[in-house]
């Protein structure tokens, strides 16, 4: 097991690097580039790969012999390695939206140990490592403290395999609707998750996500006070099948309501 002293010097490695990608995000927005559809609704820009390209060289130079995976070059996959999403929320940023993220993780044995989400067009940086809390640009963050039924969540709408997977959402939808005060839809799940464990948001849930997109803000949430499971309750399963529940206890309990066996 990696040690809290490590630990933290890694932490401070993820964020070197994911602020060196997020100058290259910020740099480039609004300017028109080429993109392509890699699957529907699913975008990558040269700006993605500028910037995980950037990310890579960030941490293989601060943190040599670690394994790296990144969304859009892939990588190796190791008990201990590194999930990059370079540009989270392409869409937002093709349409001058500036809900995007990037957002490092460091995963030992399944398991986000240490995570950065940068929000280079809104200024923020959000840090996390296993065991020491988790912060928004140094202050220190706690998921929302607020009554379910006052509770405003986080969600996305499915874009991987849209056919397959809306059918067993909407309903989740129109019953987290009914029962929460209200819904929010960003198309960034590192920032929801980031604005979940500031208490910005109450909750968040998604489906089919990619484990590049969840890692880093699910610790985050976590070391702010939260829960973090998949869709039937399994704390460890959100993080490969990208079907994530998020927020304080209260709510997370509320929301898995809705969700366990939605998809059965």
């Amino acid at each position: 097991m990696i040690d809290d002293r490590e630990l933290d010097e890694l932490l401070r490695a993820a964020e070197s690097a994911a602020r060196a990608g997020g100058m290259i995000v910020a740099e480039s927005f609004g300017a028109s580039g080429p993109s392509r559809e890699k699957a529907p609704g699913d975008w990558v820009s040269d700006v993605d790969l500028a910037s995980e390209a950037t990310i890579r060289g960030g941490l293989e130079r601060l943190a040599p012999g670690i394994a790296f995976f990144g969304e859009e070059t892939g990588g190796d996959l190791e008990r201990v390695g590194w999930l990059v999403d370079p540009l989270d929320g392409t869409a937002n940023f093709l349409h001058r939206f500036p809900a995007v993220g990037v957002s490092v993780a460091l995963v030992e044995d399944g398991t986000p140990v240490v995570g950065v989400v940068h929000a280079p067009l809104l200024a923020e940086t959000y840090t996390a490592r296993r065991g020491g809390g988790a912060a928004r640009d140094g202050q220190p963050l706690q998921v929302s403290s607020r009554l379910p039924d006052q509770a405003i969540c986080a969600t996305g709408f499915p874009f991987r395999a849209k056919a397959d997977r809306l059918p067993s959402y909407f309903p989740v939808f129109e019953a987290a609707l009914r029962e929460f005060e209200d819904l929010r839809r960003a198309g960034s799940a590192s920032l929801d998750l980031a604005w979940a464990a500031s208490g910005t948001f109450d909750g968040y849930f998604e489906q089919a996500l990619g484990p590049w997109d969840v890692a880093a803000g699910g610790l985050l949430v976590r070391e702010a006070g939260g829960v973090v499971t998949d869709w039937e309750g399994d704390e460890q399963a959100w993080i490969s099948s990208g079907d994530i529940v998020a927020g304080p206890p209260a709510v997370h309990d509320r929301l898995l309501r809705l969700t366990k066996g939605a998809q059965g």
